[in-house]
């Protein structure tokens, strides 16, 4: 799997990373067994950056990807968790919490440190506390030894400029704003990262299922023209015996500028599928294509979170 610099943190990180929500039933029903199966397939086949959560599954990501990696050498994997958001509508950015999410999260994973720590989805809370409470706060806890760098999640993109333009952090993770259909992640924000030396992530190359041939879920909060446009380019790679989801996930490894994009799965097989897809060259005349479909909704999204943060 080739790997990519993040930032000016020193770690080499998996162009695709391993999502540990799937663990947490996020989205369906979890056998043990196939959760456990999944970590050690993405290990196995080069995903050895996992991203996990409190949140996921309102602590069993954390705890069963604590079982799935006993035994596994802790310099054979980078570990990201989160912290903040622990329901729907429970956050809690605390200086005080925040120390004892880490704790939390150290126990759930059974490791003394972890690799990155993110402020996750700060999109819904009043973001001046991330920067004068929140931030400080994880500094300390950084200069203790329990984390190595420390960043922040967001789906809106005035969040990181709100954050950044204040403060310092190491990294940032975005989602669903990288794809075939939704370029704003580098249109309006990747080169500013890079100016600033701050570490690159994005997570949700198939935009929660919407570039994928999976029945849409009721959820999905897209444009019902951004979620046409998907089903004909759908069809279109179909046509051409391709999966969407291939296409999909070789675009938004490509970008040079993003260090890992993270993808998420409890299905071994769909992490073998993207293990493979992501060392296959990219049909770039059907990206071609497939991006013509999309221009009349590109970068159409909807909005997460506080409206002032949007």
């Amino acid at each position: 799997m080739q790997t990519r610099r993040l930032g000016q943190t020193g770690l080499q990180l998996p162009i695709l990373s391993f999502g540990a929500s799937s663990l947490g039933q996020e989205f369906r029903s979890v056998k043990l067994d196939e959760a456990l199966e999944a970590v050690r397939v993405a290990l196995e086949v080069g995903l050895n950056f996992i991203d996990t959560s409190p949140f996921y599954g309102r602590g069993m990501s954390e705890v069963l990807l604590g079982i799935a990696l006993r035994g596994v050498p802790r310099d054979s994997y980078t570990l990201c968790s989160k912290l903040g958001r622990y329901d729907l509508t429970h956050f809690d950015f605390s200086a005080k919490r925040v120390a004892e999410s880490v704790d939390v999260s150290l126990h759930r994973l059974g490791t003394d440190h972890l690799d990155i720590i993110l402020c996750h989805d700060i999109e819904f809370v009043p973001m001046q506390q991330i920067v004068d409470e929140t931030i400080p706060a994880l500094r300390k806890i950084q200069a203790a030894g329990k984390v190595r760098y420390i960043g922040f999640s967001g789906y809106p993109m005035k969040v990181f400029r709100f954050i950044l333009d204040q403060t310092d952090v190491d990294c940032v993770l975005s989602y669903n704003q990288y794809t075939l259909q939704n370029t704003r992640f580098a249109d309006e924000i990747v080169p500013y990262l890079k100016a600033k030396g701050v570490g690159v992530m994005n997570a949700g190359p198939f935009s929660a299922r919407l570039l994928t041939n999976a029945p849409l879920p009721a959820w999905l909060k897209e444009p019902e023209d951004v979620k046409a446009a998907a089903r004909q380019a759908a069809a279109h790679c179909a046509s051409k015996g391709v999966d969407i989801a291939q296409l999909a996930l070789q675009f938004s490894l490509a970008h040079p500028d993003i260090t890992t994009t993270v993808s998420g799965s409890a299905n071994p097989n769909n992490i073998r599928n993207w293990a493979k897809w992501a060392v296959e060259p990219l049909d770039e005349e059907l990206l071609r294509e497939v991006q013509a479909i999309f221009a009349p909704v590109k970068n159409l999204g909807h909005r997460e979170g506080l409206p002032e943060n949007n």
